[in-house]
C-alpha cells in the first residue's frame, strides 16, 4: 500500500482562503476531491489549473457538510479515504504513518490524528503517544476504511451541519468496527474558520441555527423523542430569555444568535427538514 490508495475529500464553501493551503500540504501523487457547496466556476478553475491531481466538483447548492463528503466518497475509487476540512493542513508524514498504523490495525472504520489545537475527553497529547481506540472522533480530520464503511453508508444527510461525524462513530460502533486515534498522525487545524472572512457574521447565525436543529435531531435518532425533548428543553429557555435579553438592551447580533438557536430547536421539535441555509 502507498500514498496512491488513499483520497483526500476536502468540502468547502467559499474557502479560497484557506483550502490552498490545505491542498498544499497534501503530496502531490495523493488523487484529491474538492467539494466546493457552491456554483463558483472562478474557484474550480483556479484549483484545476493549478493542480493537476485535484479534481474540484460543484455542487451548485449548499449540500451542507455530511452530504458534501458523500458526495466526494461517491467518488473515490481508493481503499482509504481522508475527510479534511479546508482551515486544515497535514503534517509532512501524516499520511505515511497512516499506512504504517494499518499495517498492524485491520477491522478499523475511522483513524484520526491529532491537532495541537483540538482537545479530547480522556486523551493527552503530551502523555498519549499510542494509538487509543475511542467511542467517538472529530470531524476535522478523519482517515476512513471505505470497504468496512460502504454498507453504513457513511454520513446521514439529514444532518447539514454539526453531529453528523458523532452520528456517524456511533453507526460504526453499533456494527463492531473500531474507531482510533493516532498520535503519531499530525495535523494544524484553526477550528471555526475553514469559511471566507467576510462572512463570518452569516456562517455564525447559520452555525447556531444548526447546532440546535442537530443537537434535538441527533438525541432524537438515537434515544428517542422524549428523550430529545428533556435533554434540549433546557437550551430552548435559555435561548429564548437570551433573546429577549439582547433584543432589550440593544444589542442586535446577540440578540440574533439566540434567535437563531431558539428556532432551530423549534424546527427540530416539530420535524421539519433542517432547510436554513446562510444568505450568501
Amino acid at each position: 500500500m502507498n500514498d496512491q490508495d488513499i483520497t483526500v475529500i476536502i468540502t468547502s464553501f467559499h474557502s479560497d482562503e484557506k483550502i490552498f493551503n490545505c491542498i498544499e500540504s497534501i503530496n502531490k501523487d495523493v488523487k484529491i476531491i474538492v467539494v466546493e457547496n457552491s456554483n463558483d466556476k472562478e474557484l474550480k478553475k483556479k484549483i484545476q489549473s493549478k493542480y493537476k491531481n485535484v479534481d474540484c466538483i460543484l455542487s451548485e447548492e449548499n449540500l451542507g457538510y455530511g452530504a458534501g463528503n458523500n458526495l466526494g466518497l461517491s467518488k473515490v475509487l481508493t481503499n482509504y479515504a481522508l475527510i479534511v476540512n479546508p482551515d486544515v493542513t497535514l503534517e509532512n508524514d501524516a499520511i505515511d504513518n497512516f499506512f504504517l498504523t494499518i499495517n498492524s490495525v485491520k477491522n478499523f472504520g475511522i483513524i484520526a490524528p491529532i491537532s495541537k489545537d483540538e482537545m479530547y475527553t480522556n486523551f493527552s497529547i503530551d502523555n498519549d503517544k499510542n494509538l487509543k481506540e475511542v467511542e467517538s472522533v472529530k470531524g476535522f480530520a478523519m482517515f476512513l476504511n471505505m470497504n468496512n464503511l460502504k454498507e453504513i453508508k457513511f454520513f446521514d444527510e439529514n444532518f447539514f451541519l454539526y453531529f453528523e461525524e458523532i452520528d456517524l462513530c456511533k453507526r460504526i460502533r453499533k456494527n463492531d468496527i473500531k474507531i482510533y486515534i493516532d498520535p503519531s498522525i499530525k495535523v494544524n487545524h484553526l477550528g471555526g474558520t475553514s469559511h471566507n472572512s467576510e462572512i463570518n457574521k452569516t456562517m455564525e447565525l447559520s452555525r447556531n441555527w444548526h447546532w440546535m436543529w442537530s443537537s434535538f435531531y441527533y438525541h432524537k435518532k438515537h434515544y428517542g423523542y422524549f428523550n430529545a425533548i428533556l435533554k434540549i428543553f433546557p437550551k430552548l429557555i435559555s435561548s429564548l430569555i437570551k433573546f429577549i435579553f439582547y433584543l432589550l438592551i440593544f444589542q442586535k447580533f446577540k440578540s440574533d444568535i439566540y434567535k437563531q438557536r431558539f428556532f432551530g430547536i423549534i424546527n427540530s421539535v416539530l420535524l421539519k427538514k433542517s432547510w436554513y441555509r446562510p444568505s450568501i
